[in-house]
This record gives C-alpha cells, sequence and structure tokens, in this order.
C-alpha cells in the first residue's frame, strides 16, 4: 500500500478490525518513510453475472429488482425483512456459486423459486403463478398438488 503523503511503498500495519458486520476490514497503517498514519478499509470486490433475458438481451445483475420480486410475492405474508434480506444474499450467493460469466434469467427465476419454497408456499404459489404464467385454474391444482407431494409426512 502506497503512503497517501509521501508515495513510498513500505507502510506496516498497525491495527485491524471487522466493520461492517465482517463485510469489512479497516486497517490503521503507518509509513515506514515518513511515520504518517492512514486509515484504510478492505472489502471483497464479488462481480454478479450477467442476466441473459429471454429475448436475448443482457443486463447487469440488479439486487434490488430482485428484492421487489421478493417482497411483491411475500406481500401480507408473515416473513420478516430480515428473512427476505437472507434469501436475496443466498439467492445472489448460489448465482456467483456458478462461477459463471452470464447466467439466463430463467436460471435466476428457478433460485427465487426454491427460496420461495422453502420460506413460505402460499408466497411460491403466487410467484410461480406469474412466472409460469398459468393460464386456468387447473395449472394451480398440479402446483399445489406437487407441493403436498413433495412435503414429509411428518411435516404440518
Amino acid at each position: 500500500m502506497h503512503c497517501p503523503f509521501c508515495g513510498a511503498d513500505d507502510t506496516k500495519v498497525i491495527d485491524s478490525r471487522l466493520v461492517a458486520e465482517g463485510e469489512s476490514v479497516r486497517r490503521r497503517r503507518e509509513c515506514l518513510t515518513c511515520g504518517e498514519r492512514f486509515t484504510t478499509f478492505e472489502t471483497a470486490e464479488l462481480v454478479m453475472p450477467r442476466i441473459v433475458k429471454r429475448d436475448g438481451s443482457r443486463e447487469p445483475f440488479d439486487e434490488n429488482k430482485l428484492r421487489r420480486g421478493l417482497t411483491r410475492a411475500l406481500e401480507k405474508r408473515p416473513v420478516s425483512v430480515e428473512e427476505i434480506e437472507s434469501s436475496v444474499t443466498r439467492i445472489m450467493h448460489n448465482l456467483r456459486a456458478t462461477g459463471e460469466r452470464e447466467l439466463p434469467s430463467l436460471y435466476v427465476g428457478e433460485e427465487v423459486m426454491k427460496e420461495l419454497r422453502r420460506i413460505d408456499v402460499v408466497a411460491y404459489v403466487r410467484f410461480a403463478s406469474v412466472y409460469r404464467d398459468f393460464q386456468d385454474v387447473s395449472e394451480f391444482q398440479k402446483e399445489i398438488q406437487s407441493l403436498t407431494e413433495d412435503r414429509d409426512p411428518g411435516e404440518a
């Protein structure tokens, strides 16, 4: 790390602390040449894949769009804001974990479906009806039937 005062590249770390709930590291440094002290912050640079839409167009991943979609599906459901934020974090982690530079929007939609199915089945069916473009009641019935078939016998 170059000293911002004299430009020397010999600095030493005096103190390191986690900040922003462990998302960043704050470091106090001292220049070995001029003796001045300064603070740096270190965060991981996590690049999200670009999203390839159904029409072939590409757009940057939009965390707010993901959050809005989850929030809309979970509207008036007994799910906390913290759980929604945890879901956003899990979905983003899963998308990054693919290691791909681009992902189809269908993949993102399926990740949202998995997460909604896990946290609230009513929100899951609500989202699925729009996402999969249900045309009639029979499609709702099929989806609900798949939910009841997949449940463990011990679940209430």
